[in-house]
């Protein structure tokens, strides 16, 4: 499949960064691995597009406008969302194969530095920085588009209607605000059901459609999804999020026990179970519900790559661990080291979990009511 051609990457920041006669520069951020062992095919390629749009965009600069362009590199963070380091390099060359090697090929800044001096970035890193670049845009008023995983298999996903994207999303964020609770019936192998609360009291939903024309966002691109963060309890009663969450990794099914918007315990018999009960006592703050995601991209005849960015948008998905970046407040402090901290989404759509089916979502309302959003995996209000 063919990359993005310089009028498409002038097109896609035109697109997803309407308006703000105010821009002046652009920053492509990279990770680059600490540990060339940890290296994969995958993340060599995305530093190599990463290097191709960053010549392309200095070349098609003026018709953004921008004044700058820059490639932004940094040592890799170790995991999803956790934060960034303190320095990052501008690169006057390219890139090297490990970060040992970024020190002396460019200028070495603090990150607040540049964050002050970028008004627009794009962020196709290994690990999403989507938390650490949420946080800073609301303090520096910069855009961010983060792209973790990002490959040319996701271009499909730059060209479909936004328009009808940001319509459904929107249309599903207004349902989830007015609701007091999500319950999610789970059928696992066609015969066993499994049920969920996500008590979604004081808490308002995120859209994201793909679109940043506002001073102090950052979400992912590709895009097309609302979430909310569950109530986590911080308040003066306790969370009512509670029930059994089914995930299937790999080929193995693990029930995870909730109670007060925390999974306190996992059944199983298999690896799979013991490694996540292991990661559970290790990190309490892993167990946060941190998320209840509806992504809308699998109407669209999207499939999935492979990469949480495009496949989280594809359909529901429930995610663990750190939530601040989503207005929630489980954050870094709540982990054992900044190595610990995660936010992991798990993904029901048949590809990624095919032994279970989202039988039904319904939502209930202050007055009662009760409107059912999904049924049999398929959205019912579209």
């Amino acid at each position: 499949m063919p990359g993005l051609s310089e009028k498409d990457l002038v097109d896609l920041v035109r697109s997803v960064f309407p308006g703000d006669a105010g821009v002046r520069a652009l920053g492509i951020l990279v990770d680059v691995p600490r540990d060339p062992a940890r290296d994969n095919p995958g993340w060599k390629a995305r530093r190599a597009m990463a290097e191709d749009w960053h010549l392309r965009l200095k070349a098609g600069a003026a018709a953004v406008p921008l004044e700058t362009v820059r490639l932004v590199a940094y040592p890799d963070v170790g995991s999803n969302n956790a934060e960034l380091p303190a320095e990052a390099v501008i690169m006057k060359a390219g890139l090297p194969g490990d970060a040992a090697g970024l020190a002396g090929r460019g200028e070495i800044l603090p990150f607040e530095t540049i964050f002050r001096e970028t008004q627009l970035f794009l962020a196709p890193t290994e690990y999403s920085a989507t938390a650490p670049l949420k946080n800073a845009a609301a303090r520096h008023l910069f855009r961010a588009a983060t792209m973790p995983g990002f490959s040319e298999r996701m271009i499909p996903a730059l060209r479909i209607d936004y328009g009808e994207v940001g319509r459904r999303v929107g249309l599903l964020k207004a349902k989830l605000d007015r609701a007091e609770a999500a319950e999610v019936e789970f059928l696992v192998d066609g015969e066993q059901c499994y049920d969920m609360v996500f008590d979604l009291r004081h808490r308002t939903a995120h859209e994201s459609s793909g679109r940043f024309p506002v001073k102090g966002t950052a979400g992912n691109l590709p895009s097309g999804e609302a979430y909310i963060v569950p109530y986590e309890g911080e308040k003066s009663e306790a969370s009512l999020t509670k029930g059994l969450l089914p995930v299937q990794i790999d080929d193995e099914l693990v029930i995870f026990t909730v109670e007060g918007n925390k999974a306190v315990a996992v059944r199983g018999s298999g690896e799979a179970r013991e490694a996540e009960a292991a990661h559970l006592e290790r990190e309490p703050a892993y167990g946060n519900m941190a998320e209840l995601g509806f992504g809308v991209l699998g109407d669209f005849g999207l499939l999935p790559v492979g990469e949480i960015l495009l496949d989280e948008k594809l359909g529901l998905h429930v995610a663990f661990g750190r939530s601040d970046h989503f207005g929630g407040r489980v954050g870094p402090a709540d982990f054992s080291s900044a190595a610990e901290v995660i936010h992991l989404d798990r993904i029901y759509i048949p590809a990624t979990q095919p032994r279970i089916l989202i039988r039904a979502v319904v939502l209930r309302n202050p007055d009662a009511s009760l409107e059912v959003i999904m049924e049999n995996g398929r959205y019912t209000v579209f």
